[in-house]
């Protein structure tokens, strides 16, 4: 644990000079909001510097969490709250908060490290898995072209059925890594293609994470690949920074005119939208920053359930979090009464809070933690959901033992539950039907790989013989 929370290729000089530099710059600055920044700089340099090695895994989930349940309360409380609409606001004072956010995040990133070995399932065999792709040449192709046909027929089926459907879309993505991570000329068309897609998706259904989390896992493999240097890391990265905040600006007014509009979803409306919130000088005023802080802050919501539990509603005991488990894990079929994806009734009675029909907010895991066992158990909760993460990463390693390609598909497992800002069921959900996904493609892989070993030799054409 201790080698990969504190990797040799960071450059750790950094960190302190940067740590000294916001100590000395703000000496009032409260010691919790300041270990809550420290923390979020340690996890974001962390990933920082495995782009290029590995496909990160372990260091987003970390660098998420940070940043929406210590990184935004910070702002909050440092100001951002000043102009923010008060049931947006952080609810209770910041070392309440803090005494046990910061505990549960760093619970939740040792339950990540402590059996993560040299960050396994991680690490990607880039020799091994340019041999396959040279052994399965179409594999890619079929894994693009299935992936867009999977996209089509998602759009055709109920929900429930619907999942599946867009796990398997998601193919595409494996289909491209293993085009990049090829040794010959990269082909760049299905790269185009995919890249396209997901803009033009996202555009469509006004939901941008898709585009900003594949994004980062296109852009770690392309990485792995070309080994890019620090200066170029840091300019993509800035790049990469200035689109979300630009995202994160737009989005609401996008979706406003999408939504509710007559604007018809494309590249023209948000340009139209980016205009509008130029003409009022909102970008840069403590008003635009406090709403885009609100997008990356899980945290208020975490305080309102603070509030609320156990003044108005008792600690559950694990009572809530079997409904969470019987969600993720159960069919409708067997589960009837289960919970719905963004359940507001759900929501309201334990965060207290009062949302409009057809808005929808999670409680969050921590929050999820908090409501079941109080902040010790809360805490012990968040470890072994870090341990839950890192367990199925380590499924991933052993099985890319005897089929590298497998590694590829931590991305398809993880590309949901990197949001802390989403309901905890359709996180667990998402995980074990994803993972039960990767593991019928391990079979599948297992099956034709026996099929090859028992393919009798050849038999020699004796009449060539002179």
């Amino acid at each position: 644990m201790f080698k990969t929370l504190f990797n040799t290729n960071v450059n750790w000089s950094l960190y302190v000079t940067i740590a000294l530099f916001i100590r000395l710059l703000f000496p009032q600055m409260d010691w919790y909001i300041y270990f809550a920044i420290m923390i979020f700089i340690h996890q974001f340099l962390l990933l920082f510097y495995a782009i290029g090695s590995i496909i990160p895994v372990r260091y987003l989930l970390g660098t998420f969490m940070c940043l929406q349940i210590l990184l935004g309360p910070s702002f909050a409380y440092l100001g951002a709250d000043e102009v923010q609409r008060q049931q947006y606001r952080m609810q209770i004072p910041l070392d309440e908060y803090f005494s046990y956010a910061i505990p549960a995040v760093l619970a939740f990133i040792a339950g990540l490290h402590i059996t993560a070995g040299k960050l396994k399932g991680e690490f990607i065999n880039q020799k091994a898995i340019s041999e396959f792709a040279d052994q399965n040449p179409h594999l890619p192709y079929y894994m693009v072209g299935f992936g867009f046909l999977f996209s089509v027929l998602m759009q055709m089926v109920p929900a429930e059925v619907g999942f599946v459907l867009v796990l398997l879309a998601n193919l595409k993505y494996i289909g491209v890594f293993l085009i990049v991570l090829r040794e010959k000329q990269l082909n760049v068309l299905p790269l185009v293609l995919v890249i396209a897609s997901v803009v033009l998706s996202s555009l469509a259904g006004a939901m941008f994470h898709d585009l900003l989390t594949w994004a980062l896992f296109i852009g770690s493999v392309m990485a792995i690949r070309y080994k890019p240097s620090v200066s170029f890391k840091t300019m993509v990265t800035v790049g990469f920074m200035l689109l979300a905040f630009l995202i994160q600006r737009l989005k609401g007014g996008y979706r406003q005119e999408v939504w509710y509009g007559n604007s018809e979803a494309g590249l023209e409306t948000l340009e139209k939208v980016y205009e509008a919130k130029t003409e009022k000088g909102g970008f840069f005023s403590l008003q635009s920053f406090s709403e885009s802080n609100l997008r990356i802050n899980q945290g208020f919501i975490i305080s309102h359930i603070m509030r609320n539990v156990p003044a108005k509603i008792p600690f559950q005991n694990g009572e809530q979090l079997m409904k969470i488990i019987e969600s993720a894990i159960l069919p409708r079929v067997l589960a009837p009464n289960k919970l719905n994806a963004g359940d507001r009734d759900f929501f309201m009675q334990y965060s207290g809070m009062r949302i409009r029909r057809g808005t929808s907010m999670a409680l969050g895991s921590p929050g999820d933690a908090y409501i079941n066992f109080g902040r010790s158990g809360g805490v012990v909760f968040m470890f072994c959901y870090g341990l839950l993460f890192s367990m199925v990463l380590g499924y991933l390693y052993k099985a890319s033992i005897a089929y590298p390609i497998i590694t590829l598909f931590s991305s398809l497992i993880f590309y949901y539950p990197i949001r802390p800002d989403c309901e905890l069921q359709t996180i667990l959900g998402h995980l074990f039907k994803a993972t039960f996904l990767v593991y019928v493609i391990f079979l599948f892989f297992k099956r034709e790989s026996a099929k090859q070993k028992r393919k009798p030799a050849a038999t020699p054409n004796l009449n060539a013989v002179p």
